[in-house]
């Protein structure tokens, strides 16, 4: 991209997050941030291998913050190019979950919230390294992620909740609805480090940071900066029992339920046939999958 300026400041927005939300937050920002007289600019990519070609536009380009303005998809498209980089990442949170924005202790909520919080990040200069994790599959695909991998229950929900962009944040309670109506355990093999678990399970999810979906705090106890991957491992049950069981997630406390199982790695292998890995609630592809953590990976801006 011509006409590019080292330490400008590139917001890289997806218009079409939350429901047209993302746009008006990235207006938001981009006006307080002129306003300030912070040298800024807008990008509109229009996919989002062109989001992450744009971050690495920016960050060659010796950009001094990249934003992401949009959900936790424009993020993860964003952060495949600044791993392992100087270049910060920032968000202005304006999707249907913002998960990320919220673990990272990024503002979330209205235009004006967000454009404050960035405005106050960048006046004060800081950052802060956290980890990142790493899934490759068998046909070669590696991605960078953020939050949370899932397999099982919670990725067919994903892909459920992903056709039915029209209902926003609901979406995600509604797809846990529909897919139970078919759901049943799958056979998993999981090895953590130097452990080895196999049976029946109905999900195995790998947390870098604790949250997915628009606020299920799936792997309640992850931290993004520790050099550790959460798992939990939720055994066979009945249809009644997760649907009891799975909104509990919201507060954290379906841990407590004795088919619920909790571990800590550095590098997790799933199989379980048939499957497929969503991380940050992007599709992967299928199952298995190896996950490991990269400690300190990634900077981002706080406040």
């Amino acid at each position: 991209m011509t006409g590019a300026v080292p330490g400008d400041v590139w917001l890289v927005a997806n218009p079409r997050a939350g429901g047209g939300r993302a746009g008006a937050h990235a207006r938001a920002a981009l006006g307080r941030l002129n306003d300030a007289g912070v040298a800024c600019r807008l990008v509109l990519p229009t996919s989002a291998s062109a989001a992450t070609d744009v971050a690495a536009q920016a960050a060659a380009a010796g950009a001094r913050a990249v934003v992401a303005c949009g959900g936790d998809g424009t993020v993860h498209a964003v952060l495949q190019s600044l791993v392992d980089g100087p270049t910060p990442l920032g968000v202005v949170a304006g999707g249907s979950g913002d998960d990320i924005a919220a673990s990272l202790g990024m503002a979330t909520g209205d235009p004006e919230d967000t454009a404050s919080w960035l405005v106050a990040a960048l006046a004060g200069g800081r950052t802060r390294q956290v980890d990142v994790g790493v899934a490759r599959t068998d046909d070669g695909t590696s991605r960078h992620f953020l939050s949370v991998l899932c397999t099982g229950f919670d990725a067919s929900v994903n892909e459920r909740a992903n056709r039915m962009s029209r209902m926003g944040g609901q979406r995600y309670n509604v797809a846990i609805v529909r897919e139970l109506a078919s759901f049943t355990a799958l056979k998993y093999r999981v090895r953590m480090d130097d452990s080895e678990r196999t049976g029946e399970g109905m999900l195995v999810s790998i947390g870098n940071g604790p949250r997915y979906g628009g606020g299920m705090r799936i792997c309640p106890q992850a931290q993004m900066d520790d050099g550790q991957l959460d798992v939990l491992w939720l055994g066979a049950v009945s249809r009644p029992t997760l649907l009891r069981v799975f909104p509990t997630v919201f507060r954290g406390t379906h841990v407590l339920h004795p088919a619920v199982s909790t571990y800590r790695a550095r590098t997790v292998r799933v199989e379980a046939p048939g499957q497929i890995a969503y991380a940050d609630g992007e599709r992967i592809g299928p199952l298995p999958v190896d996950v490991t953590v990269r400690p300190g990976a990634l900077a981002v801006l706080t406040t």
